[in-house]
């Protein structure tokens, strides 16, 4: 009987052993990426991006500026040089959710529109989905109006709820230009995030949609750059964007 309940306990034991190493599996690929190997990737990938870079005159380490477009699915890389930003590189989107709009709440896959800042601490060298950064989604004026959501990136992988994601070797460019001009003393690099090209026509088709006033307030920021090729400081004055 005794010889009985000692089995029973062990095969019991091995058991829970077994469920909790499953669990703990489980638990592991789902929340811990293995570190990658970023040097690998520099070493990969920066010589020939330093190239293009001579090519256009800009020093490696220049301060960066992003501008994505939902509807013609691209994203632009603006690089300083001199005292303004010259257009180095687009890069095609490979997807992203939801349609044109900006984000509301958690939950809701939208891909956020508006004017966001990156700084070193939003790149992530391990993430799922290759390599990444946060766009700080919600900023001010998001907090502002009520929105809400979490870990909105730029990534690589081709997938995408809510993020705007890249082929693998377009986020391995991105991330290398941008830790670049963190590094070199670029304190955050904007990202301006729009639904469609900024054109006055392009905007007069929308006029009467609901976010026809939003969208008009990001043409001013856009328009803002398009004059100066210098992004404009921007802030959030009686519950719209503002720049200076």
């Amino acid at each position: 009987m005794r010889k009985g309940l000692l089995i029973g306990g062990i095969v019991a034991l091995c058991v829970v052993a077994w469920i909790i190493s499953a669990d703990l599996r489980w638990i592991r690929d789902r929340f811990f990426v293995p570190e990658r190997d970023l040097a690998e990737i520099r070493t990969r990938v920066a010589p020939a991006l330093q190239a293009e870079l001579s090519a256009h005159g800009v020093e490696w380490g220049a301060p960066i500026f992003i501008r994505i477009f939902k509807e013609e699915s691209e994203l632009e890389v603006w690089l300083q040089n001199g005292e303004r930003f010259e257009l180095f590189k687009t890069y095609p989107i490979c997807n992203f959710s939801g349609g044109l709009g900006p984000k509301l709440k958690e939950g809701d896959r939208q891909s956020p529109e508006g004017f966001y800042t990156v700084g070193k601490s939003a790149l992530n060298p391990n993430s799922n989905y290759h390599l990444s950064f946060n766009l700080g989604f919600p900023n001010f004026y998001d907090q502002g109006h009520g929105r809400t959501g979490s870990f909105l990136m730029v990534h690589g992988k081709c997938a995408s709820i809510g993020c705007y994601a890249m082929t693998d070797a377009g986020i391995e460019e991105i991330y290398l230009l941008a830790e670049a001009a963190l590094t070199a003393g670029q304190s955050e690099f904007p990202v301006h995030a729009f639904p469609f090209r900024m054109t006055e026509d392009r905007l007069a088709m929308e006029e009467g949609h609901d976010w026809f006033p939003f969208w008009s307030n990001l043409k001013v920021g856009h328009d803002a750059f398009e004059q100066a090729k210098i992004p404009p400081p921007v802030s959030v004055k009686s519950g719209k964007y503002a720049f200076n």
